[in-house]
């Protein structure tokens, strides 16, 4: 048996449990996950001495490693990873998607941008019908309308030109394989099709995902997707042009403009016109660490940074678990991390979007994550919740917008790498909803991902950052983390995840997990998910103590319990009998595996 047989093997052992064991399904529309929850298996991480990879999937890890194995680069593990992802977790990224990624050469930091752009014909009312309301979330996301210029292999491409090792072509093997041979449906996907409404509607994806009866294949079942394989051969030999330039950007706009009840406005000139950028990233210290994320049009990277500064000046680290009780969060610290998310998610949510159309407030990035403005912002946080926190006034600030009315749930994926040249990366990719806009062509799913615009333009306040425009990219809570000692510049930890504009929460989690209260990055990953999205207080459901509940009601919180469906991915630098080792973790949520040597 071959080795991706073998793991597949391993993979359906692993999870056939959870599927009799399975939480409820049924959740309001305010906390529904971007994908269902579909069990909890427990890991103990992974160490290693030279590289590692880990990813969604342990057949898309297991591409990445072997780039590893080869002499490849951290970015060639993480282009294989991604094309392995885009046949196996197709529901939550894809090169009909985009991306951002944290990349650490060894010397200096870079962040990637292949987050997707509306089209040229796109404005304000794209998600408006004729009275200029805002349509539903189901009218925004099913069909050509919600399609953007995808973006992830342009940034593939440009990072692979800057620090791929291996020849371009080589690294689309493994995903080529598997599309011809077959892999094996796990559990995940399978669940996730079972509860999927609307991508049997799409002739091309019913053929694929479903039986004759419109039944999901069963768990197990082989897929193949020649379509895709031909793909891939046709970028693969011919680079990402074969994709941006040729017969595929034809086939996108002729689906998008086709779809029969809700068609698009993307053409194929708005394909082969994206770019991807590289931007200068958000860094911030953070106690003897400086931490390194996204710019917009990510918020992860301004967020993140502001919720540790607040956590800072209120030092979380004195609210660490017992000693042997790594889950057991009490409500100090469940109320001091919840509080900051308010305050930081009401900035995000009047301030951040695409900054080449909209600027952010006054002095900038710089002003958002001052320390001095974050400390007063956390001096606003007392022994009762504020409920629902008023955004701030950053340093120098000159603007003001509405506020933002996305109904973004993106499906998303995460991957990390470090290789044995001293580089290290951490990428977020995604088709934003689940199967994104459910419209399949050449092999691949279509993103949603303009419905991360908000549907409305304006408020009484006035034109809202995150409007559609033209050629803008939609703000995203996606949060590629890097962070690395101050002293030394090493780097000691790369992290992210999936789950919407939950991200931002999940990875700040990692992060006061780790730089905070000593865990291991698996430990850390494992901590029950909690946050606020400056709304509710968000618990992971049964996995916080029925008196730490009743006493952060009693401190004003509204509870909201439910499942919390990340997927972090997270490598970090360990001393082990005085040996410096790498060691790995994944979400014990999904599928996620890591190997490295």
């Amino acid at each position: 048996m071959t080795l991706l047989k073998t793991l597949a093997s391993a993979l359906l052992a692993l999870q056939l449990a959870t599927l009799s064991a399975l939480p409820a399904l049924a959740q309001d529309a305010g906390s529904r996950a971007p994908e269902i929850a579909t069990g909890y298996q427990e890991k103990a991480g992974f160490s290693a001495q030279r590289q590692m990879v880990a990813a969604a999937n342990p057949l898309a890890t297991d591409a990445g490693y072997q780039m590893l194995k080869r002499g490849g680069s951290a970015i060639d593990a993480a282009i294989a990873t991604q094309m392995v992802l885009t046949l196996v977790e197709p529901q939550s990224s894809g090169i009909g998607g985009g991306a951002f990624l944290m990349y650490f050469d060894g010397k200096q930091v870079q962040a990637y941008d292949g987050r997707e752009t509306a089209p040229s014909a796109a404005g304000e009312d794209l998600f408006q019908d004729k009275d200029g309301k805002p349509v539903s979330r189901e009218t925004g996301v099913i069909g050509g309308r919600s399609v953007g210029a995808p973006g992830v292999l342009r940034m593939l491409e440009l990072a692979h030109r800057e620090h791929g090792k291996l020849p371009w072509a080589a690294l689309f093997a493994p995903a080529i394989k598997l599309a011809e041979q077959g892999f094996a449906i796990s559990p995940r996907l399978h669940l996730l099709l079972s509860n999927e409404r609307y991508l049997a509607r799409d002739p091309v994806a019913a053929a694929y995902f479903f039986d004759s009866g419109k039944q999901p294949w069963p768990l197990g079942h082989v897929l193949k997707n020649p379509a895709l394989a031909h793909t891939l051969k046709d970028i693969a030999a011919h680079g990402a042009d074969a994709f941006y330039k040729g017969r595929i950007a034809r086939d996108i706009a002729a689906k998008v403009a086709g779809h029969p009840t809700n068609p698009g406005r993307l053409t194929a000139a708005d394909i082969g016109g994206y770019q991807a950028k590289v931007r200068a990233p958000v860094c911030s210290d953070y106690k003897r660490w400086t931490v390194c994320g996204m710019p917009p049009p990510s918020s992860g990277g301004i967020a993140i940074a502001q919720m540790l500064g607040i956590l800072e000046a209120r030092n979380i680290a004195l609210y660490a678990p017992p000693p042997g009780q790594p889950n057991a969060l009490g409500a100090d610290a469940i109320h001091l991390f919840t509080e900051a998310g308010r305050l930081a998610y009401a900035d995000r949510n009047r301030y951040v979007a695409d900054t080449d159309f909209v600027p952010l407030p006054g002095a900038g990035v710089a002003g958002l994550i001052d320390k001095r403005y974050l400390a007063q912002r956390a001096a606003l946080i007392g022994q009762r919740s504020l409920g629902r926190a008023s955004h701030g006034t950053p340093p120098g600030m000159q603007v003001a917008w509405g506020a933002d009315t996305e109904t973004a749930r993106p499906s998303t994926s995460h991957l990390v790498a470090v290789d044995g040249f001293g580089a290290g990366l951490s990428m977020t990719t995604s088709v934003e909803d689940a199967f994104g806009s459910r419209q399949m062509v050449d092999g691949f799913l279509l993103n949603n991902q303009l419905t991360d615009f908000s549907f409305e333009a304006a408020d009484e306040n006035g034109p809202i950052a995150n409007r559609v425009q033209a050629g803008k990219r939609p703000r995203s809570a996606m949060s590629p983390t890097l962070v690395f000692d101050k002293g030394s510049r090493k780097l000691v930890l790369a992290t992210g995840s999936p789950g919407g504009s939950a991200i931002i929460n999940y990875v700040a989690k990692v992060l006061v997990g780790t730089l905070d209260w000593g865990l291991n990055v698996q430990q850390a990953i494992s901590l029950p998910n909690i946050g606020s999205r400056n709304g509710p207080t968000e618990l992971e459901l049964g996995r916080i103590a029925p008196e730490v509940i009743e006493e952060l009601r009693a401190r004003g919180h509204q509870i909201r319990e439910g499942e919390q469906t990340s997927g972090l991915q997270g490598i970090e630098r360990r001393m082990v009998d005085g040996k410096e080792v790498w060691f790995g973790g994944a979400d014990p949520r999904r599928e996620g595996a890591v190997r490295g040597d």
